[in-house]
Parts: C-alpha cells; structure tokens; sequence
C-alpha cells in the first residue's frame, strides 16, 4: 500500500490480526493477500481443527460421507499464521492488544469474526445424550447416534432443526421435532409461506409438535409442559444462535442489543483499527433502511471483500457494504433459497403452486421486489437476487405468471 493512500500521519498496518477461523475470519485473511496486503496477517482459532468450512456438518460429515469439511486454503503459500486451540479473552484495545489464552497478541488492525454461539437449553447442560450442531466435534459426537438410528427428539424447527431432521430420517432414525411456537420458521418467515413448509415434516416420515414447551431433559426422554414424556435416544439442540462476543466485555467496543458488534457502513467497529465481519456484527443497510444483523454463509463470504478492502486501501477508497442477504436450506429433500429482507414489502405474490414440488414467493414494495423465497427455482432466485440488486420496477401480474422468467416482469 503507496504512503498516498495513508490518512495524514497514519502508517501502513504491518500487523493484522483476526479473531476467529470460521468462513469470516479465513475469507478475510485470503481476501487481504488478494489485495496485496504484505503485512503480518495472524488467524486466531478457538478450535484446534484446520479451518473448515460448517454448511457440510449438517449432512456429509454428520452422515459420514466426508470427514471433515477443511478451507481449500494453503495458509502457508499465502503466508498467514494460524494460531489454533487458542481462545480470544478480550480487547485491550487502546494498547492495541488482542488477549488469547496463550498471552497478549499485539495488533495495527484487529478484525473481529468470532462467528455466533449456539443458544443452549435452560436445564440440559450436562444431561447425557443432549447435543448441539456447531462444531465440527459436535457433528463426529452425533455421528454413531444416527447410525446406531436411535428415537431423536429435535427442540427447534428452525433451519438447522429441518436440516438435522432430515439428515436423521435419512440415517433411519424415528424423529419428532418440538416447536415452541405454532408452526416452523415463525420467527423469520410469515405463516402463509411456512404452511407448506411446515407438511414437508410428516411427508419425510418426521413428528412435528408446535406449541410444545420442554419442561425439562432427562436421560433418554423429554418432558413438554403438557405432561407428555418423548423417548429420546439423543436430544439435538437448535433454538437459535447468538453472537459470540462476551470476550469483549469492557473493551468499549459498542454491541448491539443482541450482543453483535455494531460495525459501521465500512464494517468498522465502533473503536480505531478494529473491523467487525460476519455472525458477529450488524451493519446499516440503506438499501433496507435497518441495520442489519445476518447469520448465513454468504454474509461471511462477501463481508471480508469489504473489510480486506478498507484495510488495504485509503480513506477515499473506503467501500461500503450493504449487501443483498442471501441463503439456502437443504430439507427433507428441497432446496430453499432466500434473497433480500422481506420486513417492509407491502405485498405478496406467489409463482407457481406451493403445494408442489417446486415454487417461489415474491415481496414487493411498491412495484419494487425486496426478497424473494425460491423453492426448487434456482432461476428464480438468481434473476431475483439481481432484480433487487438493481431495484428493477416491476409487473406483478407477470411476477405472477410461473412459466415467464423473473426477469421479464421488468416494466
């Protein structure tokens, strides 16, 4: 980086340090050296693991078809230092210090992508036979349960519910998800669009029960608030995820209500020298006019273009971020797609029947799409993702219509 680009008496970062090895923090590490960044780079993990990749731990690894899912990254050809099996501990960040379990860290620029944790339920810690699915270590852990195709109880019919359910009913395994709320998904999609997800349960041969509260988890059953006992040969956790941001208690690095780190249009922290990217931090979208806080691969994968970006070029070089979300969900044999951020649409329209194989929901704000749900129409999704990308004005009625292609709903 040429002394022109610096900001008047700032020197060029010799040192970057990012804390955390998921998709994040390597991304950002590979995207620095893209960027000619020939500094020090540093990749603090807490696992002891070569960095991998977590999508593939819901199905190949936990079904035993892949061993591991490890980055196609030669760190080492790239010359960036791995430090594994350390945990970050907090932020000294007015000494410019990263403290680790293994010592102090010093750094110029720190990037934090410490990822989210999972959410744990209240009273089951330490009962035998209660998993989560985050880790590599926790989808080996799972793996002689399926096979050994015991009667699974899932709290949660989240995305990571769906796609463990389906993985268990694959290996054999007699499944029954628990739901607190009235049906799947209700905190992220309306109930009209989860009707004909929530058939998709007993279709695969899977016990869906909604509003049904665990009382509490005892070795080898469930107990729901309405007295009734499921047999449970294992019992799989995921209620949910929540930044994993406690190390930074005190550091003066703002957090948001959730615990993310409030990073700003840049994906800058709210202290100097320090980017936040990731599962770890929101970001203000203008597109949507929110700050945004996404805990999906491609988030992970497109933020630390931006970060490495920023860290490399000047102040007048800086690049904002606001992405259009996007992810997927592979379950009980479909493949769903979502790109957008549907909170403000003011209408919806359907393309093709929900009760088939194949469809697609459509939101719209004004005669503009904002999100777009695919479900077995790949095109769909990414003529959609490129129509909000462009803020295109759209036809409804040829929204509507399931044999034209998206793109030609263009007014």
């Amino acid at each position: 980086m040429s002394e022109q680009t610096q900001e008047p008496g700032r020197a060029a970062p010799r040192r970057v340090v990012v804390a955390g090895a998921g998709m994040a923090g390597v991304q950002t590490a590979a995207a620095l050296r893209e960027r000619g960044f020939t500094g020090a780079v540093t990749l603090i993990g807490a696992e002891p693991h070569q960095p991998y990749d977590r999508p593939p731990l819901s199905k190949a690894v936990l079904l035993g078809t892949a061993e591991s899912s490890a980055f196609d990254v030669d760190f080492e050809e790239l010359g960036i230092e791995l430090r594994l099996g350390c945990e970050v501990t907090g932020l000294r960040a007015g000494d410019h210090e990263l403290d680790t379990e293994a010592g102090p860290v010093p750094y110029d620029v720190l990037v934090i992508a410490t990822g989210a944790e999972p959410l744990r339920l209240p009273g089951a810690e330490g009962v035998p036979g209660v998993h989560l699915l985050r880790t590599l270590d926790d989808a080996v852990r799972l793996r002689p349960v399926l096979a050994e195709r015991h009667d699974i109880v899932v709290v949660g019919a989240g995305w990571i519910g769906a796609e463990f359910a389906t993985a268990a009913r694959e290996a054999g395994c007699a499944v029954t998800v628990v739901e607190a709320e009235e049906r799947p998904l209700a905190d992220v999609l309306p109930a009209e669009v989860t009707a004909p997800m929530t058939a998709w349960y007993a279709e695969a041969g899977v016990t869906l029960r909604t509003h049904a509260r665990v009382e509490r988890v005892e070795p080898g059953a469930v107990l729901l608030d309405d007295g009734t006992r499921l047999p449970a040969g294992a019992v799989v956790v995921g209620i949910g995820a929540r930044p994993a941001t406690a190390w930074l208690a005190g550091s003066g690095i703002a957090l948001g209500p959730h615990g993310e780190v409030l990073a700003d249009e840049y994906l800058a922290a709210s202290l100097p020298d320090v980017y936040a990217v990731g599962d770890c931090a929101s970001f203000p979208s203008a597109r949507y006019g929110e700050r945004l806080l996404v805990h999906h691969w491609d988030n992970a994968l497109q933020g630390p273009r931006t970060v490495a970006a920023n860290i490399v070029g000047g102040p007048e070089e800086r690049e904002v971020y606001d992405p259009v979300p996007y992810f997927w969900s592979e379950q009980f044999g479909r493949f769903v797609q979502y790109a957008g951020h549907h909170a403000h649409a003011d209408r919806t329209v359907w393309r093709g029947d929900p009760a088939g194989p194949a469809w697609s929901v459509c939101w719209l704000r004004e005669d503009r799409l904002v999100a777009l749900l695919a479900v077995g129409r790949p095109r769909d999704l990414a003529q959609g993702r490129r129509l909000i990308e462009s803020g295109a004005a759209l036809d409804s009625e040829r929204v509507a219509d399931p044999a034209r292609p998206l793109k030609s709903a263009t007014l």
